[in-house]
């Protein structure tokens, strides 16, 4: 079975995080998302994975070496909307497919997604999630039978006819890809799926799994902290510091002797924590990252390289890779650190 993942997005929410990094490659729990999804499509026997990507496409070269399965890369030369992409990506496909957006975490179950798709018998099946305030999504009402009866996309506040919406995930049969034109922009929300559910062969799949959209700062760091939690159901990597502390850590941590680490947290290969300092609870710290003496990081998330300075004190806050926070600092909730950026001074007291 082939699948394609949407990933040409350029993340505008959340940059800064996204100025060196397509959103896709940010890491949750320090594994990037895309690579989670890797290792669960592979899992359901796809044996070819194709990215379709625009913004900062060479990023994603490394995947073909790292990944359990064949991933080839597509490039859109210019945005050609979620329905162009598949029209693009998908082209020569001639069995059914998975499609996955590239910016929602979830740990649906595939395999029954599959299955159920091969008994609705229809063109296409795209899992539903409910959500507080549809009015951001593509809602989805279906009849007693899964069958969808319309396609709603971003209804105005209050008018939605249900609180399922399109989860980003879809099976799909090569069939659809004949509605999709080429040559111009298209989009799969508002063209192609709402003509599949006027003709009755679009079908939706209501599912209560795990499901974020992590498209700003704030659901960014929720997306770890809940991988850390285990509300997402997916692993977070390395080994145990000591049994029972929910603390992971990879290789080449190096960890003072009165340092504090509080579980749930997971540190990266070759981090350096100095003496004194407290990480966690609920912190995610990549790789390389260096903590100075008497630092203290609680619910944030420090990616790849990132300094921290001695007696800096942070607590909701997101550190790009490279990032520097100065000695001294207080950062509370909401901040954030650009990547490879100079020092950040807050005084004492925060924002």
């Amino acid at each position: 079975m082939k699948a394609l993942i949407l990933v040409g997005g350029e993340g505008t929410r959340l940059r800064p995080l996204t100025t060196t990094l397509p959103k896709p490659l940010l890491p949750v729990a320090n594994v990037s998302f895309v690579e989670r999804t890797l290792r669960r499509l592979a899992e359901v026997g796809c044996d070819e994975v194709v990215l379709s990507t625009c913004y900062k496409s060479e990023a994603f070269d490394h995947l073909a070496q790292r990944s359990e399965v064949r991933v080839r890369t597509v490039v859109e030369s210019e945005p050609l909307g979620t329905g162009g992409a598949i029209g693009w990506a998908a082209r020569g496909f001639d069995e059914r497919f998975l499609v996955l957006n590239g910016d929602v975490l979830t740990d649906v179950d595939l395999e029954w997604v599959i299955s159920s798709h091969a008994a609705f018998a229809g063109e296409a099946t795209i899992v539903l999630t409910p959500v507080d305030d549809p009015s951001r999504f593509g809602v989805v009402p279906t009849d007693d039978g899964s069958r969808v009866i319309e396609f709603v996309e971003k209804p105005a506040p209050g008018t939605a006819p249900t609180n399922m919406i399109n989860a980003g995930t879809y099976v799909v049969e090569p069939g659809m890809l004949e509605r999709i034109p080429s040559g111009r922009a298209v989009s799969v929300e508002r063209e192609v799926f709402p003509a599949m559910a006027a003709e009755g062969v679009l079908f939706g799949l209501a599912s209560d799994a795990y499901w974020l959209d992590f498209g700003t700062h704030a659901t960014y760091l929720q997306a770890n902290l809940d991988c850390l939690s285990g509300a997402l159901r997916e692993p977070v990597p390395g080994r145990e510091l000591s049994p029972g502390a929910a603390v992971r850590v990879d290789d080449g941590v190096e960890v003072a002797p009165d340092a504090d680490i509080a579980g749930p947290a997971a540190i990266g290969a070759g981090t350096t924590v100095g003496a004194a300092a407290s990480i966690g609870p609920d912190a995610v710290v990549g790789a390389d990252v260096v903590i100075g003496e008497g630092a203290e990081v609680a619910r944030s998330v420090l990616l790849d390289g990132a300094v921290i300075g001695a007696a800096a004190r942070l607590d909701g806050v997101i550190v790009g890779g490279g990032g520097a926070v100065a000695s001294g600092s207080v950062l509370g909730p909401g901040s954030v650190v650009p990547p490879g950026a100079g020092p950040v001074h807050v005084p004492r007291g925060g924002r």
